[in-house]
């Protein structure tokens, strides 16, 4: 999959694309069907397909100080996208320069001419333009002269309430992953280098691959049933702490990992940790020989969620 910028210009093969519009933060099931559209109409038209996403999230741009909230870095948009089928992604950039932007430039310039799209799917609440004064109805019109069908995709609903980004942050700062995961069709997956520590977990029979939490949303402190996968593509069990280790000073907010039944260096691998069950909170231990026994606890509760061997 190609990963493009309109500062780079729009590959001749790309343009005469169909174009999926959205933000698609942690690509769930709405955003899915979305996609999923595009990729269909593709399919029919004979045409590529183009995931654009935004970078910085608007969110971040109008709030900096907002408290981290991303549910996916962009390399796993893109990893995301080209599983689901699409040719490229296009990442906006979201600047000053974009926010102002009005509805009609935003379709006749960055769509029409710099990108060339011959159709565009959108989520029927996607908004765009200066003061978010374009709709999906202004995107029909806009787009209908300026030669690009443009149609909206209904929400997807799990019950009663629509899917969105907002309640899978809801779920996992509840600790409520098996929901998380039910939005999105996948485990909630955090990406990272992996960082030498204190190596404590050595000391203590759990060596931890160690990775900091960035920008993504923070779910529940606690431990964690997980699994992990390393950079050949390998996936291996787990047992994670996702917190500020309350029972060593000074607190320090990391996802610690010890990977069940593995041995070797991960020092410096950029690896992937999905949280697949809540344990339990985090705990301030009086001993170190309390937070052991309770480790070997953890560590049984975790095979037993993975479905492994106890």
């Amino acid at each position: 999959m190609q990963r493009l910028a309109l500062a780079g210009g729009i590959p001749e093969a790309l343009r005469g694309a169909i174009v999926a519009l959205g933000n698609f933060d942690g690509f769930h099931l709405g955003h899915q069907a979305v996609v999923g559209r595009a990729i269909q109409r593709g399919f029919h038209e004979r045409r590529p397909v183009i995931v654009a996403t935004f970078d910085p999230h608007p969110v971040r741009f109008f709030k900096p100080d907002v408290p981290p909230f991303r549910l996916t870095t962009l390399d796993q948009r893109e990893a995301l996208f080209a599983h689901a089928g699409a040719d490229a992604m296009l990442v906006f950039e979201f600047d000053k320069a974009l926010c102002i932007t009005s509805a009609e430039d935003f379709v006749d310039d960055v769509l029409a001419q710099q990108i060339g799209a011959a159709g565009v799917v959108t989520g029927d609440d996607f908004t765009f333009g200066r003061g978010r004064k374009g709709n999906v109805e202004t995107l029909r019109e806009l787009g209908q002269q300026s030669g690009i069908v443009a149609e909206a995709v209904a929400p997807v609903a799990l019950g009663d309430l629509r899917i969105s980004s907002g309640r899978i942050r809801e779920a996992l700062q509840a600790g409520e992953t098996a929901t998380a995961t039910k939005l999105m069709s996948r485990d909630y997956a955090i990406q990272g280098v992996v960082q030498a520590g204190d190596k404590r977990g050595r000391e203590l029979g759990y060596p931890t691959a160690n990775i900091a939490l960035g920008d993504y949303q923070r779910p529940r402190y606690g431990i964690y049933a997980v699994r992990a996968t390393l950079e050949d593509g390998s996936e291996h069990p787990g047992v994670a702490s996702l917190g500020v280790r309350p029972t060593f000073d000074p607190p320090v907010e990391l996802l610690e990992t010890h990977l069940l039944d593995y041995d070797g260096d991960l020092y410096g691998q950029r690896i992937e940790v999905a949280l697949h069950a809540f344990i339990r909170d985090e705990w301030k231990f009086d001993s170190v020989t309390q937070l052991v026994d309770q480790m070997r606890d953890d560590e049984v509760d975790a095979r037993r969620l993975l479905a492994l061997p106890a």
